[in-house]
């Protein structure tokens, strides 16, 4: 049997045509242009980083302070929460701040009362403005009446912090064994508060962000405090932590009431009147008005507000 033989090879390949190389100089002036390229975006890159971003990191347009009020919508009327908000807005967009209006009742605390919604708002807060240095917690009973006063000048300025601190006085007035620390420095400070003939006064704090405000706000959110059944939820459970957790201490700050935490006259069960508003301070809080039947948040708002409305001088 014969099989088919294939063909054979030709000896003679056939012409190809030679390749063309380009000259080194045009190689050099690809390269030339390649590196302009690249250079040209890296500076875009580079301009771009510098009109978004500040020295340190921080977006520009960041607000130094956030104003925080949780708001509980099935308590109060709109008429008041819109004032409320109100006083918030025209004063932050004076100074450049941030705010934050949540609702009480979107937080979870599991059957605890709904005042214990300030913690994780502070918290949400922290979350939404990650470069935030300070929280300043206001309550929905609480007005700003002097609008031309600011966070840092007012309270958190070194200097002026280390005039008003309280060292050395009772943690729970009258008597409590455990006192605030007389060495400490306004710059160890992450949270500043008042008293009142209670004890820690709640309705206006203010917190610097960073690893002990986190720590400090689960903390005090733990499910033990909020099942315990304080006799006055949340704030009986801080004057607990600050007593007797001493890292917590080492933090706060005790200042006058009047600095930013005034009560209104119809606060009258209060023996020490120093507490009492008057006109030029920062903060005017309606302590206690949604308790019992004899005061009303609304009335006693409605007699604030038209003064803390007034026109004021805008160039101070």
């Amino acid at each position: 049997m014969h099989f088919a033989l294939p063909p054979r090879k030709s000896s003679n390949p056939p012409p190809y045509a030679r390749r063309s190389r380009p000259s080194p100089l045009l190689r050099r002036r690809g390269l030339q242009l390649v590196a302009i390229c690249l250079c040209g975006a890296l500076f875009v890159l580079f301009v771009f980083s510098k009109l978004f971003s500040s020295a340190d990191g921080v977006p520009p347009g960041t607000p130094t302070v956030v104003i925080v009020t949780p708001l509980d919508r099935k308590v109060f009327s709109s008429t008041y929460i819109d004032k409320v908000i109100s006083n918030r807005e025209i004063y932050a967009a004076r100074h450049g701040y941030g705010t934050f209006y949540p609702d009480m009742h979107d937080y979870d605390v599991q059957g605890a009362p709904s005042s214990w919604a300030r913690v994780p708002a502070m918290r949400h807060a922290m979350s939404l403005n990650p470069h935030t240095p300070y929280f300043f917690h206001l309550d929905q009973r609480a007005l700003i009446m002097n609008r031309t006063l600011t966070v840092k000048d007012h309270i958190m300025d070194p200097s002026r912090l280390e005039s008003l601190m309280l060292k050395d006085v009772p943690v729970v007035p009258p008597d409590s064994i455990i006192r605030t620390f007389s060495h400490l420095k306004p710059d160890h400070v992450d949270l500043v508060l008042t008293q009142d003939d209670d004890g820690l006064a709640l309705g206006s704090m203010i917190m610097r962000r960073g690893p002990w405000a986190d720590y400090f706000l689960d903390s005090w959110f733990d499910p033990i405090y909020r099942t315990y059944n304080f006799q006055n939820a949340e704030a009986h459970a801080l004057e607990h932590l600050v007593q007797w957790h001493p890292t917590i201490l080492a933090r706060l700050a005790l200042v006058p009431q009047r600095t930013m935490n005034a009560y209104n006259t119809d606060g009258t069960r209060h023996e020490d009147r120093s507490c009492l508003f008057v006109e030029g301070d920062f903060i005017i809080h309606l302590a206690g008005c949604t308790h019992g039947e004899v005061r009303n948040c609304e009335q006693e708002l409605s007699s604030f507000y038209p003064v803390w409305d007034s026109p004021v001088d805008t160039t101070s």
